[in-house]
């Protein structure tokens, strides 16, 4: 099938409400938390977390920018790919990627009220204890962000990676 024979695309949606705009100082807040709980991990970690949660949250806004962050910054399409079957595709990932992976399912989604203690270990033992503050910075501010872009309904797809050095 060509270009012109596609159907045409579902229109764009509008986002609900632009709430960076109505509240700065929390989104100036974020900004900075999250560029502190950066400093401590490893960049293209970071933003596989980040679209390891943002997945789980079903937040599309943070998944596009994530993931052509991700790219831009030397990561591959394949193993973005693979994130949402993480646990299935391990030979894709470190072993310390894959106790962050973990980590940050674990944090995600807290429906049994706790972090599995097997889970916390896998990543202490990976991670040393200032790297792993980071990193559980890290889910919970990418977390918070898609809370934020969910609700507001932000739309995907109008991200453009800042270039790398």
């Amino acid at each position: 099938m060509t270009t012109e024979q596609r159907a045409p695309y579902a229109p764009e949606p509008t986002a609900r409400l632009p709430w960076a705009k109505h509240a700065p100082e929390v989104f100036q807040a974020m900004v900075r938390l999250d560029g502190a709980a950066r400093r401590g991990v490893d960049p293209v970690l970071y933003e596989l977390v980040k679209i390891r949660a943002s997945q789980i949250n079903h937040c599309a806004y943070c998944i596009d920018m994530h993931s052509k962050d991700a790219l831009a910054a030397g990561e591959s399409v394949e193993r973005i790919v693979q994130l949402s079957a993480w646990e299935e595709s391990p030979h894709f990932y470190t072993e310390k990627e894959l106790a962050a992976l973990a980590l940050t399912d674990a944090v995600t989604v807290l429906t049994d009220g706790f972090v599995p203690d097997e889970v916390y270990a896998h990543a202490a033992a990976h991670f040393e204890e200032a790297e792993l503050a980071h990193l559980i910075a890290a889910i919970a501010v990418i977390n918070a962000w898609n809370r934020f872009g969910v609700t507001a309904r932000m739309v995907p797809g109008h991200h453009h990676p800042a270039p790398h050095a």
